[in-house]
């Protein structure tokens, strides 16, 4: 067993230790294989037997079952290949290792460089062996710099190209053919709030959506509205990463909202038999909805990719991701120097999160405690810009008691709630969407379609008065003329 190139041997660099620990974390660890999978392949092992023991890893998790030492050891069994690969004593003998998998990152650096390490002393043999045959120096240096450029084409994870050799312009094209012809083909997830939906026609893959408002705004309502449209109505599969609430908190918000049955007269149990009739058919409903809830009290964005390629693996898709909130996440890393530039990590992470999954990310978010009362502004983001900066859509929620009337409609005034679409990156903002937010079912609804068209006419008056009063700023006073008129009396 070699760790580096032995001289005497000539024999080439491996680590059968770093080998055996990256083999055993994937086999004890399903998140490992999900972190790994896409950057190893079979041939970076050096030796053979774990050449087809990965092999048989990435079977049977492309087979969507766990990977576990009796999985493999059955895929190994059905290629006719388990006596080449140490058979069941072997595997269970890795999986004893008890290697931390917080680790596995570093055994795979260890595997990956050696494996390129290998292909460039091949390279350089066949290098060599093609300059002592050929006559020519200029083919020579071509066959060179081929093989080099290959490995390092292998090694290298950028995606550079250039635009002439990509389909994105076409692809561009054919997307807005699409939405000519219909202008749903390219809807994202719909939150089920009409306005919003029309404005950002509904939430787009790989967007980061951060959500803010003051306590008791209803931020975490709104939010877990939009999941139960989206897996409820739209059927998608959701995962919920909840850091502040427990899961039977969030279960019990999502019936009483389903079955719309007041919460507070659940928990003092004064419900009618319509109710019962009612949550027993939320809870079913609820029950077959494809929603995945996660409790950790601190979790880090690393852990939440990784649980969400899980999800995603096991379902075959993953629609749309919220996490309730960014300020009590933690970025994972030991060497940020202060909380701002953790959180900025975090949202960075986020948005890099929502582009690799492909699915929009709702996010959470405090704002600062020197925000004042009226409508949140984009500065008002607790303790990082980078919110504002990694965001593609920002969206506040919140209430102005200017707007209340002070007549028989003051309680209902009372349960307005304003959402302000203060950054969109790839469309319009928006300062004032109106909702009504029914707090005893911790539920955001529509308003009136009368009471829309009723707003829609007030912004239209007050954006024609603001026009008119502009104008009227702008246009010159008449000249005044002070010449006497025919009929006037001459003062004398």
């Amino acid at each position: 067993m070699a760790d580096a190139l032995d001289l005497r041997t000539k024999e080439m660099p491996h680590s059968l230790r770093a080998e055996q620990a990256l083999l055993a974390c994937l086999l004890t660890d399903n998140d490992a294989v999900t972190d790994v999978i896409a950057d190893l392949k079979e041939e970076d092992f050096y030796q053979e037997s774990h050449q087809l023991i990965y092999g048989a890893i990435m079977a049977v998790y492309n087979s969507s079952k766990a990977v576990e030492i009796l999985t493999v050891y059955d895929r190994l069994a059905h290629d006719g290949t388990l006596a080449k690969a140490g058979d069941l004593v072997y595997l269970t003998e890795l999986a004893e290792m008890l290697p931390s998998a917080a680790n596995v990152q570093e055994y795979l650096g260890m595997v990956k460089n050696y494996s390129t390490a290998r292909k460039l002393i091949r390279a350089g043999r066949d290098i060599e062996k093609n300059a002592r045959e050929s006559d020519d120096s200029t083919k020579s240096m071509q066959f060179a710099e081929t093989l080099v450029y290959n490995i390092s084409a292998q090694s290298d994870t950028s995606t550079m190209r250039n635009i002439s050799e990509t389909p994105a312009v076409d692809e561009v094209l054919k997307k807005f053919q699409l939405i000519q012809k219909d202008k749903d083909a390219l809807r994202g997830v719909k939150t089920g709030f009409n306005e919003i939906d029309r404005i950002t026609n509904g939430l787009q893959k790989s967007d980061l959506i951060v959500i803010a408002a003051r306590p008791a705004m209803g931020k975490t309502s709104f939010s877990m509205n939009i999941i139960e449209h989206a897996a409820l109505v739209e059927g998608k599969v959701c995962a919920v990463f909840s850091l502040e609430m427990p899961e039977i908190q969030i279960v019990q918000r999502l019936i009483c909202s389903e079955a719309e049955v007041s919460m507070s007269r659940a928990l003092q149990g004064k419900l009618t038999e319509g109710d019962w009739r009612a949550l027993a058919k939320a809870s079913q409903k609820i029950k077959e909805a494809n929603i995945n809830i996660d409790e950790s009290s601190r979790v880090t964005p690393a852990e939440i990719l990784s649980k969400c390629r899980r999800i995603k693996a096991r379902y075959g898709a993953l629609d749309l991701v919220m996490v309730d909130y960014i300020q009590l996440m933690s970025s994972g890393r030991r060497n940020e120097e202060n909380r701002v530039q953790e959180v900025a990590s975090i949202t960075r992470d986020l948005k890099i999160m929502a582009k690799e999954l492909d699915v929009p990310v709702i996010a959470l978010s405090q704002l600062s405690r020197a925000a004042g009362t009226g409508k949140p502004s984009l500065i008002d983001l607790r303790e990082s810009g980078a919110i504002e900066q990694d965001a593609d859509i920002v969206m506040f929620i919140y209430n102005d008691d200017k707007d209340k009337k002070q007549d028989e409609d003051e309680d209902l005034r009372r349960d307005i709630r304003y959402i302000s679409i203060a950054k969109h990156r790839n469309g319009e903002t928006r300062e004032k969407i109106e909702l009504r937010f029914r707090g005893e079912l911790t539920k955001f609804v529509n308003p009136e379609l009368s009471e829309v068209m009723e707003e829609r006419a007030e912004d239209s008056a007050a954006k024609a008065a603001r026009t008119y009063s502009r104008r009227e700023e702008l246009t010159p006073p008449p000249e005044i003329d002070n010449e006497p008129g025919p009929d006037e009396d001459l003062p004398f």
